[in-house]
């Protein structure tokens, strides 16, 4: 196929795509082999789709579509390394655990950057003592125990971001570790014409609910605080206006519908008193045999103050 034609099947895709999800991630893709990338657009089947191309293509796309649709231009500063779409119009946090759980693991290749620190932990490693050689080059102590090499104590091999080296990589592979893991890494998440951080998807509702609480509370706290009304303190402002209301009405002798309930107990204590009394036993059945048990504890103190008045 002619170079113009697949530029322009290309950016037919893109534009296809663009309209018809509304929402994607920007996703690294280094070291993701043809096979693995496979898998994940089965596994995105139906919910999700991967869309790959050259960086300046993408640009040149994403140009051409930003004429008609201004909101996507932002897309093209994301443009940089080897990068990919996932566009879907389902939950973003549901397809960011699909591109989590298709992670493979990876031996360290020579030459590679480090996407995680890599320590080997002290015991024996089952390698014979010819092959001290590969731990002396990295500094690292070890001891012949048992007709085997074993590590004294845990080193760090590799650090985050540096490259992997030719003797870190042989020992690793000679020890049978494949401490890195591959897969599409999300970088960056688009919606609506904004680009923002990953991190926000772990964001609940709970967590949403819960800030919106407590800024609601520290409003009405203010607002209580300098007398200005607001919303938020307007339930509040009512009810300390009532109980002064009511405060004044009691002791004016003046009652009204609703502290006719306050004045009787007031005039009354040991009617309530009793009811509460009455009251106590149907909870105490409803509770189960605990609070029967709960219920017969007087009973002893009662034998000790009468034993108290015998002996005196």
């Amino acid at each position: 196929m002619p170079s113009r034609e697949r530029k322009e099947k290309y950016f037919a895709k893109l534009n296809k795509l663009f309209s018809q999800y509304d929402r994607m991630f920007i996703v690294g893709i280094d070291n993701v082999g043809s096979r693995q990338m496979q898998e994940i657009k089965i596994a995105l089947r139906g919910t999700a789709e991967v869309l790959c191309g050259k960086n300046t293509q993408m640009r040149r796309a994403i140009s051409d579509l930003a004429a008609e649709r201004p909101e996507v231009f932002c897309l093209i500063e994301q443009l940089r390394g080897n990068v990919a779409f996932v566009l879907t119009n389902s939950d973003l946090a549901e397809v960011k655990v699909v591109l989590e759980g298709n992670q493979k693991p990876a031996a360290a290749k020579a030459g590679s950057m480090a996407p995680c620190d890599v320590w080997i932990p002290s015991g024996a490693t089952g390698l014979d003592p010819a092959q001290t050689s590969f731990f002396q080059a990295l500094n690292i102590p070890t001891k012949i125990n048992k007709g085997s090499i074993e590590i004294i104590q845990d080193v760090q091999v590799v650090k985050i971001g540096m490259k992997v080296g030719p003797s870190e990589a042989a020992l690793l592979t000679k020890l049978g570790k494949k401490p890195f893991n591959y897969g599409l890494t999300v970088l960056k998440v688009y919606e609506a014409g904004a680009v923002f951080d990953p991190s926000i998807l772990a964001i609940s509702e709970a967590d949403l609910m819960a800030s919106f609480s407590a800024a609601l509370g520290n409003v009405a706290a203010v607002s209580l605080a300098t007398g200005m009304p607001t919303a938020a303190s307007l339930p509040y402002m009512v009810m300390n206006g009532f109980k002064e209301i009511a405060g004044v009405g009691l002791a004016a002798d003046f009652i009204f519908e609703q502290i006719k309930k306050v004045k009787e107990m007031i005039d009354n204590p040991e009617a309530f008193a009793s009811a509460a009394a009455s009251a106590a036993p149907v909870a105490a059945a409803a509770g189960g045999g605990g609070a029967a048990v709960a219920a017969k504890a007087p009973e002893p103190e009662e034998e000790e103050e009468e034993e108290a008045g015998d002996f005196g």
